[in-house]
């Protein structure tokens, strides 16, 4: 694999798994920053989103979190795409738990933007995440 990710363009796009408001069979996410770089997005999971019954499924809420990362670097005007993540699982999130998602940058390192990300219910995080994000090319 060579230089390929740095040739790639970036867009919006409505139909996002994640956050398109296009995508009925999506999460749906909306996110808004704060003062500090913050971006935050509140989320209902359902039974629709299981891996186990009445769990979460991990992937799922891996991509809240690279989500929020995501669009934290986007919110500082970084064409970028995840190039590295990492998940520490604190609790089991069940189905009808609210949750709020948070994703902020950390550092900034040439290419690269450092970020975390968190899932909070109620009674404190359950769910961490530290990704690497690479600029590229942006239309």
């Amino acid at each position: 694999m060579g230089n390929e990710i740095s040739t790639l363009v970036v867009e919006e796009h409505p139909g996002c798994v994640a956050c398109g408001p296009e995508n009925m069979s999506g999460l749906l996410l909306s996110f808004h920053r704060d003062a500090t770089g913050v971006v935050t997005a509140e989320w209902m999971p359902t039974s629709r989103w299981e891996g186990f019954k009445g769990l979460i499924h991990g992937g799922i809420l891996t991509t809240l979190l690279d989500e929020a990362m995501a669009k934290a670097v986007i919110a500082l005007g970084i064409p970028a795409l995840t190039c590295e993540l990492r998940v520490r699982f604190r609790a089991a999130v069940r189905s009808g738990t609210p949750l709020t998602i948070r994703g902020w940058v950390t550092e900034h390192r040439g290419r690269r933007t450092l970020t975390e990300a968190s899932l909070v219910t109620a009674a404190g995080e359950c769910v961490h995440a530290w990704g690497t994000f690479i600029r590229v090319a942006c239309t």
